[in-house]
């Protein structure tokens, strides 16, 4: 069973509760339990004939733990989509009027949305068999035997067996507790964890932060209102990005602007002009097809899908396809200290006696305290690892009371018999929260706090209630236990990572600040010194934004404070994200713009994260965020050589509605256009390593660039084909009309192309050199001048047609360089 590694001296702290999931004012379904055969309420748990019998019924936790879209989905999103639809009822009248190759962007589109299906189910098959690694395994009991099992094997009356850090995962009646503490704030906005009872109800999506127990299953499957809401939550999300809305309105904005202009080129070339009818048809399809930028959604779910794949392939979990972007914005990252810059486990290094206890004594206190916890977080493990249950005296001390862990007392504690039948009682953890202040014992704890050591203190307590509010006061300090932590090999290039790319990082834990400070200070955390303890922090919301961005590292972090932070840091503008591998951190990771989860972390953790790295490797992270530069830098240069052409393509219908002339291309000229200028250079350039810093706006960016560029390019092409229809007169002046603007478009089109693949590097230079390449073929060799129907005529035209898209080369050129000073690149 997936355990939390909760720590003794208070590195886990869950956070101030606001709803996540519901409303806090909204009201559950109360769980009343069910009657049940008498074999599901006791230890045994159910029979396997039992289980059966429930499965034939259907009472099975059937709701689907999703990734992604399933196939029809994936299907349906890239088939049926407005632009396909508009396409392809022009590419069915292309056929029926007008030769093959004027058909030719039909068969585009049909390679555009196969080869986006095939990549997005790629990245289908990663997710699901990487969400199959990461997937919750809850502990339930079949024939008096306890086994983990999938979510979706649970039965109605199965009972399931619950430890810190574990998910609620279905509906439930609590059958045993042992100091059961469930946090419910993702379902009803309550902060504080509630302590369960047998018999109270327990909801599918709240999780336990303290002590353990059982609950036998009342609802499973949809039937658990909360279950629902998690399968919703969990689906494969491909719109909620900056990226993805963006080329939303920019479609909007297109489909406003095509269809007037497409009545009125209709209305031109079909009506006005009096044409031969099949001609008149294929230009005006002609002049419709490029307004529409049909391969930007392809290539932006492309960029996606591969970075999934890329990912999957360094074990790292996408649970939500937009977080890849998302971290790529960050500007803060928040850490969690403990399974994050650390490892989970710890060792001892010393136990140093106070006020003249006996070490030997020590020692088996620490030895019976290892042994009343059945789930030991770190902290308790390592004092486990050093004094192992059977040895000494200890072995035969009898346990009459036990308090697990709670990141929000920072204690655990238990109550024995010892062997002369005496009574004690002992709290374990946080020295100054169980000492007073100004406890002399404080300041040596100081300097081991400033070696980067983590101190426990062993205190013993009066007999009473152990989890009383004052079970600490008029306690004798007995021993300190002095904790080395593993550093995570891997931590100090990450931080340096960050720090390169201008992201500040804070670390957020609920150690003492100074030791936090030597710890971050050994992985040469820029600001490391810069420490503050969180109980000082000031209330006010603005003082805490104002605090966190002054110090790097915060200790004694209380629940509250955790999530506050998050909320304080995004006050001031920061896009936020979130690591953590406890149950402390669920609320800070789901306030949080990204959340990253731990793979060995708490399944409560995991659910809520956007990203798990499942194998527990911080260094992953630059990689995610190397993936979203990518994707954000690419696209928006891919967006802008699309939009270009829509531009181009809307103005030079206006201005031939406006002249009342023919349309001077015909689709299969605007298909190797697009093909050579756009759609190839597209894909590889979308595609490409990218390590510019995400900027936002994505839509005012694109259009700054692609609107001039787009009057730019029409206004030359136009420009050639009034000059061109002047002077070519005869049979063919419309083909070498067309063939001349056909020339000035490409190059200047080629120029944009050459300015957005800048900086240059080998193979872009070969790309565009490639195309280029292309073009020359077609019009050098018979056969591809007669299928395209571009041939050349005469020197003067040609050379015209150059001029004029030399012109226009400059003119772009002086366009970006003044949008570039003026609004930044």
């Amino acid at each position: 069973m997936t355990q939390r590694a909760l720590d003794s001296s208070g590195e886990q702290t869950p956070g101030p509760s606001r709803p996540a999931m519901i409303d806090a004012g909204a009201e559950l379904d109360p769980v009343h339990p069910m009657d049940l055969p008498p074999s599901a309420h006791d230890a045994t748990g159910l029979t396997t004939a039992e289980v059966a019998e429930r499965v034939a019924r259907g009472e099975v936790n059937d709701v689907p733990v999703r990734s992604s879209r399933s196939v029809t989905e994936i299907v349906r999103a890239n088939v049926f989509t407005r632009f396909n639809l508009i396409i392809g009822v022009l590419w069915v009248i292309m056929l029926f009027v007008a030769p093959i190759q004027d058909s030719l962007f039909g068969f585009v589109i049909i390679a555009n949305t196969g080869i986006g299906i095939i990549q997005e189910w790629r990245a289908k098959k990663t997710l699901d068999s990487l969400a199959v690694i990461g997937e919750a395994k809850p502990t339930v009991r079949r024939d008096g035997k306890a086994a983990e099992i999938s979510t979706h094997e649970i039965v109605l009356g199965d009972v399931v067996e619950l430890g810190p850090g574990d998910k609620v995962v279905v509906d439930g009646t609590v059958a045993e507790a042992d100091s059961l503490e469930v946090d419910e704030s993702l379902l009803t906005g309550e902060a504080d964890p509630v302590l369960k009872r047998p018999g109270d109800p327990v909801m599918s999506g709240s999780f336990v932060v303290a002590g353990g127990g059982a609950f036998t299953a009342t609802k499973v499957g949809r039937e658990a209102y909360a279950a629902q809401l998690a399968e919703e939550a969990s689906r494969f999300t491909l719109v909620h990005s900056e990226l993805r809305s963006g080329i939303s309105t920019i479609l909007k904005y297109v489909t406003w602007m095509m269809v007037p202009t497409a009545i009125g080129l209709i209305i031109s070339q079909l009506v006005v002009k009096d044409n031969n009818f099949k001609d008149s048809v294929a230009r005006t399809v002609g002049g419709i097809v490029p307004m529409i930028p049909e391969g930007l959604v392809l290539l932006t779910s492309v960029a996606f899908a591969i970075g999934v794949v890329r990912l999957g392939r360094k074990q790292c979990l996408v649970q939500e396809l937009p977080a890849i972007e998302g971290l790529a914005r960050v500007d803060v990252v928040c850490l969690d200290k403990t399974g994050t810059l650390t490892e989970g486990g710890m060792d001892i290094t010393e136990v140093r006696p106070l006020n003249g206890s006996d070490e030997a004594y020590v020692h088996q206190v620490l030895r019976s305290l290892g042994s009343s916890d059945p789930r030991p977080n770190a902290s308790l493990q390592a004092i486990i690892d050093a004094y192992p249950a059977g040895e000494g005296t200890a072995a035969s001390w009898t346990v009459t009371d036990a308090l697990p862990f709670s990141s929000a007392r920072k204690y655990s504690g238990a109550a024995f018999t010892e062997t002369d039948d005496t009574s004690s009682a002992w709290l374990l953890g946080a020295p100054d929260v169980l000492l007073p202040e100004g406890d002399p014992t404080l300041d040596e704890i100081e300097h081991l706090n400033q070696q980067g050591l983590r101190v426990l203190l062993l205190a013993r307590v009066p007999s009473g209630e152990l989890d009383a509010p004052d079970a600490a006061e008029g306690d004798v300090p007995t021993a300190l236990v002095v904790l080395e932590q593993r550093l995570r090999p891997d931590a100090a290039e990450t931080l340096k990572y960050f720090a390169q790319q201008n992201v500040a990082t804070k670390v957020i834990s609920g150690d003492n600040a100074v030791s936090v400070g030597a710890v971050a200070g050994k992985l040469g955390l820029a600001g490391a010194e810069n420490t503050l303890d969180a109980r000082k922090m000031p209330t006010d919301p603005d003082d805490m934004a104002t605090a966190m961005e002054q110090n790097a590292v915060f200790g004694r972090v209380t629940p509250q404070q955790k999530r506050d932070m998050v909320a304080a840091l995004q006050s001031r503008g920061h896009t936020v994200a979130m690591t953590g591998d406890g149950v402390n951190d669920v609320l800070a990771l789901k306030d949080a713009d990204i959340g990253v989860s731990m793979g060995s972390g708490s399944e409560a953790t995991r659910a809520v994260a956007q990203i798990v790295l499942l194998n527990n490797s911080f260094a992953t992270l630059p990689s995610v965020v190397a993936e979203g530069r990518r994707v954000i830098g690419n696209i928006t240069r891919v967006a802008t050589l699309f939009l270009t052409k829509t531009v181009y393509s809307v103005l030079l219908a206006i201005l031939v509605v406006c002249t009342q002339v023919e349309y001077p291309f015909l689709p299969r000229h605007l298909t190797l256009l697009s093909t050579l200028t756009i759609g190839v250079p597209a894909f590889f350039l979308a595609l490409a390593p990218n390590k510019e810093r995400a900027q936002p706006h994505f839509v005012r960016r694109v259009m700054r660039y692609a609107i001039p560029s787009g009057v730019i390019a029409a206004t030359a092409t136009f420009t050639t084909y009034l000059v061109a229809r002047h002077h070519y007169a005869g049979p063919g002046a419309l083909e070498a009309e067309t063939s001349a603007a056909t020339l000035t478009l490409f190059l200047t089109s080629m120029w944009v192309l050459a300015i957005i693949a800048r900086p240059y590097t080998w193979w872009r230079i070969a790309l565009v050199a490639a195309m280029g390449l292309g073009f020359l073929i077609v019009l050098v060799v018979p056969w591809l001048q007669d299928f395209f129907a571009l041939k050349l005529v005469g020197t003067t035209m040609p050379w015209t047609a150059v001029g004029i898209a030399v012109a226009a080369a400059a003119l772009l050129e002086f366009s970006w360089r003044l949008v570039g000073r003026r609004f930044g690149a």
